[in-house]
């Protein structure tokens, strides 16, 4: 409907810009539709009564005044009354998405801005003294419109500010402010409410970097803006540590936000950290360690340890590493950091080292608790401190995912650690055994067993013999070491490989002990190795020996015999159930899993041999992959190892710990019957662990040396 001089405004849809003012009469009134005229009439002057005191000339009041009236005198009389609410009704049912506004004449205009503002409507009230403020609408300069348009902008976009930031819209609440600020300072007005705006706007920069980083990652304008603000933030507050002395040395200004207590700051530095990913937080740490920032250069060192684990990049860890070597941080012991960086990249001596020296009561403590075992202490303890200190805090980094065993497992891992004992000429410490290859039981394979929740040995007695010294690690040397592949054929790379590897979420840490104490020495006989005698392949083309001779046909395994046991291997073995095994008992049993576990890498087959009967089915898998790897190759092993002596370590009613000797031999035949490899006789000491799994005594681990 057109404008109706009389009453200076009229009722129109709110479609395209036919609208001016997106307002009815009982919104710019205040009222209810269902208001009667009394009701009408008390608001009327009630409002009229309280006019807004923020500083609007005379003028833009009275035609508020002008316009409060006009509505009243619409809604109380019923005839007028009656054809505007049907009109409403017909607009919203021919125009439902659109809003009932009211066209009104310029000369009214701040008049009825002011009624929108004051009807909780700030973002339409901004919007539209904006637009009038602009040309070709733009009032003259110096006038009282344009005094009153100013006004009504900025006192909009404060109100909407509030709203959005009432709504945890915090950039568009900022982004408000910024473009308030920007139209008062162009119209030179308002000089006071100017600098609440910005006042305003900057105390919002922590708000609008966390609105900013907490969006998807794949908003990348969004998360750049935040990481922008989040570094002028930090700078103008004087990094991390809050040195406002040198930004003002600098000649900075400061901002509302330097005066944020550090003890806030922290706390929302934590939080902000949730929602950067490890790679972002390298490159931050790096910056503002450039800076002067030693917080920045021990967050740092965190960060790029978390990247390099979770990663599975350990020259990450090297390099965090030497930058915690640099690092003078009062009050902060280091060193055990620095024990568990050492740790990680294969370098036990110098972990021990940093861990022994540290004046940490807590971590003297930890080793405390766990005498005579002081690498599996070092091991849950590097365990702890991923999962507390370095992996939490990252966006994009798993802080439960702590797997020791798939670390040392990983073969970019243990390439790098091995290129590092290489550059770095690490040299083995006194102490080593002499066993004729790293990790090797007397029939060829790795002695990785983890025990499991609940398992007897968990809480059981330490390892024997030293932990911290290379001999109790199984680790070998001297002249009886083989060349790089063990005496099964596989080097120590592909054995490892092969290991099944625990569903459990967390290892205890006895197993990861076992799994550390395994790729350590590995690695450390990696030099020692090309030292030692030359390799056992037999040349192409040799005459054959007597030995040879002797060997059994392709396709018809021999039996390896043991001294009183004939061919028992695949017999039926009578479960060890007694309370107190013998001596003898406990050596048959020992000799029961060399003869299986024989037959097995022979040709026969685990359940042929029940070796499931005498020990854990770790064991059993690791001897049944074994032997998978040969038969694809076409290849068979003959293994000869019987006890000789045998001594009792410890014994509880769990638990039972052995030492024996054993004379071991073996070669491995192709599918021709041709010996391609083979170990001379010699005599292998081991250590093992016996479990009583309900009634019956298994083996449940062993250790070379």
């Amino acid at each position: 409907m057109g404008k109706n001089p009389d009453t200076a405004y009229s009722l129109l849809p709110m479609a395209a810009s036919q609208l001016d003012l997106p307002i009815d009469h009982f919104r710019l009134l205040g009222v209810s539709p269902s208001a009667e005229a009394d009701v009408i009439l008390r608001t009327l002057q009630l409002r009229i009564d309280r006019a807004p005191d923020q500083g609007f000339t005379h003028e833009a009041l009275q035609q508020r005044a002008q316009l409060l009236r006009l509505s009243a005198d619409l809604l109380t009389d019923p005839s007028r009354r009656r054809d505007y609410e049907a009109t409403l009704m017909e607009l919203g049912r021919d125009h439902p998405g659109d809003t009932a506004g009211l066209d009104l004449p310029s000369s009214r205009e701040v008049a009825g801005l002011i009624l929108l503002l004051e009807a909780n409507a700030p973002h339409e009230t901004f919007q539209l003294a904006r637009q009038a403020l602009q040309p070709p609408q733009a009032p003259a300069l110096g006038s009282g419109r344009e005094a009153d348009l100013a006004l009504l902008a900025g006192l909009a976009c404060r109100a909407a500010a509030e709203q959005d930031q009432e709504r945890r819209r915090y950039e568009s609440a900022a982004v408000l402010l910024g473009e308030g600020l920007q139209l008062l300072q162009r119209v030179g007005k308002l000089p006071e409410l100017r600098r609440i705006l910005e006042q305003e706007r900057d105390q919002l920069t922590p708000y609008r970097i966390l609105d900013l980083l907490s969006r998807d990652l794949a908003e990348q304008m969004a998360r750049r803006e935040g990481l922008e603000l989040l570094e002028r933030f930090v700078e103008r507050r004087g990094g991390l540590e809050g040195d406002l002395q040198a930004v003002l040395d600098q000649g900075s200004e400061t901002s509302p936000e330097s005066g944020m207590p550090q003890g806030e700051f922290e706390l929302f530095f934590q939080q902000i950290r949730r929602f950067l990913t490890v790679q972002e937080q390298v490159d931050l740490f790096e910056r503002w360690q450039a800076q002067g920032s030693a917080d920045a250069a021990f967050l740092g060192v965190m960060a790029l340890t978390a990247a390099g684990f979770s990663r599975r990049k350990p020259e990450r860890l090297d390099q965090a590493r030497q930058r915690l070597r640099d690092l003078a941080l009062e009050g902060l012991d280091t060193r055990p950091l620095q024990g568990c960086l050492d740790l990680l990249l294969g370098d036990v001596e110098h972990a021990q080292g940093h861990f022994q020296a540290s004046t940490d009561a807590e971590l003297q403590q930890w080793l405390q608790r766990h005498p005579g075992d002081d690498l599996a202490a070092l091991c849950d303890y590097c365990r702890s401190w991923l999962g507390r200190d370095v992996l939490p805090g990252y966006r994009d980094v798993d802080a439960e995912a702590i797997d020791l065993e798939a670390w040392f497992a990983d073969r970019d891992v243990q390439a790098f650690v091995e290129r590092l004992e290489r550059i770095e000429g690490r040299q083995r410490p006194a102490g080593f055994d002499s066993t004729p290859a790293f990790g090797l039981d007397p029939d060829g394979t790795l002695p990785l067993e983890i025990p499991s929740a609940g398992d007897p040995l968990a809480d059981s007695a330490p390892w024997p013999g030293q932990p911290a010294s290379p001999a109790s690690m199984g680790l070998a040397s001297g002249e009886n070491s083989g060349s790089e592949e063990s005496a099964a054929g596989l080097s120590w790379r592909e054995r490892l490989d092969q290991l099944p590897r625990p569903s459990r979420p967390a290892l205890l840490a006895s197993g990861i002990f076992a799994v550390v104490v395994a790729v350590v020495a590995a690695l450390s006989l990696i030099g020692l190795r090309r030292e030692a005698e030359p390799s056992r392949l037999k040349p192409e083309g040799q005459p054959p020996t007597e030995q040879n001779k002797a060997e059994p046909t392709p396709g018809k395994p021999k039996a390896a015999l043991r001294p009183e046991q004939g061919s028992q291997g695949s017999q039926p073995f009578q479960p060890l159930n007694a309370d107190a095994p013998s001596e003898t008992q406990l050596q048959a049993l020992l000799q029961t899993w060399l003869n299986r576990k024989a037959t097995v890498l022979g040709g026969g087959t685990v359940a042929d041999v029940q070796l499931d009967a005498v020990a854990r089915d770790g064991l059993v898998s690791q001897v049944q992959q074994e032997r998978s790897v040969d038969a694809a190759a076409g290849e068979r092993q003959t293994v000869e190892a019987s006890i000789t002596s045998l001594e009792l370590v410890s014994r509880t009613p769990q638990r039972i710990e052995l030492r024996a000797r054993v004379a071991y031999s073996d070669q491995r035949v192709d599918a021709a019957g041709k010996v391609i490899e083979r170990t001379a006789a010699t005599t292998l000491p081991i250590t093992y662990i016996l479990g009583r799994d309900g009634d019956t005594w298994r083996l449940h681990a062993y250790i070379p040396g």
